[in-house]
């Protein structure tokens, strides 16, 4: 039997040619990243530009590890953003966090990561790697959001997109203020009206100090599973509408799993009619093969009905440092695909919900005729 070996040489001939001088970004993941996690990374930069940001598509972003720190809020995040680019967000409340530092004025520091921490603790300083800053950015950051939380707009039960959205306001303010611009991604999110949510919200500064305004008898309280509901209903309604729901994830962690489990939450428990997401793209240096991407991998994702099994061509894993991949995909994506109008995902939180629940109550319905049959 003879074979068609050419089907496996339709690839782009590799040509070892020069790397020119002030070569732009769009050329040198185009024409230079070849192989190997360089290739992945070109392959995710053409999966975000010629599918994911369609018109029809809403995309759903991850943050984990310290990015804010490193600037990347701002750098990338933001542009990302108020180009329409990315239309609802989970994150690590560290990573909100630190993104605030900024936008109150506060200043963080290249540092080094081979430095005497037991110096740095005496001298007052903080260490993220290599980025350090002074303690009292810290104490600062603490009092700022301890007073914002006990303002009586803060004094009821809500769940973490509307907490995030109203402290939004106020550092937005802030950042108005001081003259600070494009520095915050919680102010851009509010300006721009794209959902954020943090699946642990305990698990952060910002959740530290939620829980000493509640010890001093403030009547704040988190709603976690209005999160798991609202952000299900956000990808429904995109599906159901005709649109794609696509998955832009950097790292792993528990706001990996948030956003990914939708799905999951759809057709498994809500028991709603779904097939999964449409587009995956995802960073990170973890190894399925030690658990830190057990459920993740598209493949696996797959099984949990996670992704859809007719889309898995369009999934990509990059496995290297989300600080390298970010700037690079939000430099290619801006230079190459125009602004998309603003969702405005946080407005329709309530219709959207309610479409969710509309479709439960039916299928709950049904099942229910067909028991009594």
């Amino acid at each position: 039997m003879k074979h068609d070996k050419h089907k496996f040489l339709k690839g782009k001939q590799i040509i070892p040619k020069p790397i020119p001088k002030n070569i732009s970004v769009n050329q040198l993941v185009d024409e230079y990243f070849q192989a190997y996690n360089s290739g992945r990374l070109r392959e995710a930069a053409h999966l975000l530009t010629e599918k994911m940001l369609s018109a029809d598509s809403t995309i759903g972003m991850s943050l984990t590890g310290a990015l804010t720190p490193a600037g990347l809020g701002g750098a990338c995040i933001v542009p990302l953003i108020k180009s329409g680019f990315v239309d609802w967000i989970v994150s690590t409340g560290a990573n909100l966090y630190h993104d605030t530092h900024f936008a109150i004025g506060h200043s963080l520091h290249r540092g080094t990561p081979f430095t005497d921490d037991r110096l740095l603790r005496k001298e007052g300083i903080i260490r993220i790697y290599d980025i350090v800053f002074d303690y009292e950015v810290l104490l600062s950051t603490d009092a700022f959001f301890r007073k914002l939380l006990r303002l009586h707009e803060f004094q009821n039960e809500m769940g973490t997109a509307e907490l995030h959205y109203r402290l939004g306001k106020y550092i937005a303010e802030r950042e108005k203020i001081l003259g600070i611009k494009n520095s915050s991604v919680l102010a851009t999110a509010y300006r721009c009206g794209v959902p954020i949510y943090t699946s642990s919200p305990g698990d952060s500064s910002i959740g530290m100090n939620i829980a000493e305004v509640a010890l001093a008898g403030y009547k704040i309280k988190l709603d976690v599973l209005l999160d798991v509901n609202e952000t299900a209903a956000i990808v429904l309604d995109t599906k159901r509408k005709g649109g794609k729901s696509g998955v832009f994830i950097l790292g792993g962690g528990s706001p990996k799993n948030f956003v990914l489990q939708t799905e999951p939450q759809i057709q498994e428990v809500l028991g709603i009619d779904e097939k999964g997401h449409d587009y995956y793209l995802q960073i990170t240096d973890a190894r399925p093969d030690t658990g830190g991407l057990s459920g993740a991998t598209p493949a696996e994702a797959v099984t949990w009905g996670k992704v859809d099994p007719d889309k898995l061509p369009d999934a990509v894993v990059a496995y290297l440092d989300s600080t390298i991949a970010l700037p690079i995909l939000t430099s290619y994506a801006l230079a190459k695909v125009k602004p998309r109008p603003l969702k405005r995902l946080y407005d329709r939180r309530e219709s959207m919900l309610g479409g969710l629940y509309r479709e439960y109550t039916r299928i709950k319905q049904r099942k229910k005729v067909k028991a009594n049959e």
